[in-house]
């Protein structure tokens, strides 16, 4: 079998077994038709690849974060012990002399 990078599309379809096994050993194969360049075939996992939208650093930042299920129960426990340990400290308030605990009107 001679080792071949271009195929025209009547070639290829006849001989469609040898172009598969070409794009195995040689990468991806150029269908041409009246000598254009037409199509090309390639290897799955290089498909993949190229299909696979790439996310540049701004995507990151502004979309959404990307948890899976542990991490957002994780997060899920970190926002409850948040709202349970900061509630208002009132008392401490007003033992520091921030609030007059005759007015409710808040800090001096």
């Amino acid at each position: 079998m001679a080792e071949r990078a271009h195929w025209q599309v009547q070639e290829a379809k006849q001989r469609f077994s040898e172009v598969l096994r070409a794009v195995e050993q040689e990468g991806p194969q150029i269908i041409t038709r009246h000598g254009d360049e037409v199509a090309a075939i390639v290897d799955i996992a290089e498909y993949r690849r190229l299909a696979t939208p790439e996310r540049d650093l701004k995507a990151v930042l502004l979309g959404p974060p990307y948890f899976d299920d542990d991490m957002i129960d994780i997060m899920d426990e970190i926002e409850a012990e948040r709202k349970t340990s900061f509630a208002p400290v009132r008392d401490f308030e007003i033992e520091l002399g921030l609030v007059d605990d005759h007015h409710e009107d808040g800090p001096r």
